[in-house]
């Protein structure tokens, strides 16, 4: 699959097998983050990657986006150091750009993948803190939840030329 082909077909993926993905792709995946751009190339990302059934049981009570984390089986906490990226909206930004690079990468492994937020919302950062033992410089900002998926979704043409732009509003 060619890379326009990848940003045209990539679906968000919640329904899984439960057979676990291979550590070939997980770190095909985890690469991929790394790949990803940064402002003043900070690089500011950090990556949890989560396989126990415990942990994943756990934020599956208190995510209620992220129900589908048991039958994934595998998910991939990324975070944001704040010393390396003070600016918080570049430190979202970059850590953003990583899990858009996972999940096209995901789906070219022919994987399923979904995006889960944790920043900004005060109650998910603290549990994921909580459980994570996390620094006080790293912040929580989204999670891969990745799998073997059932099926495919069906694509979807989302573009809107109401919401461009030339110049000016």
């Amino acid at each position: 699959m060619d890379i326009i082909e990848g940003i045209m077909t990539r679906r968000s993926i919640r329904h899984f097998t439960g057979e676990l993905i291979s550590d070939e792709q997980l770190d095909t995946m985890l690469r991929a983050g790394f790949q990803a751009p940064s402002a003043h190339n900070c690089q500011p990302w950090e990556f949890i990657v989560l396989r126990d059934k415990e942990k994943l049981k756990h934020i599956k009570e208190f995510h209620k986006y992220a129900k589908m984390i048991e039958d994934a089986g595998t998910a991939i906490v990324v975070c944001g150091d704040k010393n390396r990226q003070e600016r918080i909206g570049f430190l979202v930004s970059d850590t953003s750009a990583a899990i858009q690079n996972m999940l096209l990468t995901a789906h070219g492994l022919g994987l399923g993948a979904v995006w889960c937020g944790i920043y900004d919302q005060p109650s998910l950062v603290d549990n994921f803190t909580e459980i994570l033992n996390l620094p006080e410089n790293i912040l929580p900002i989204g999670m891969v939840v990745v799998g073997n998926k059932i099926k495919d979704r069906s694509i979807q043409d989302r573009y809107d030329e109401n919401k461009i732009h030339y110049d000016a509003w």
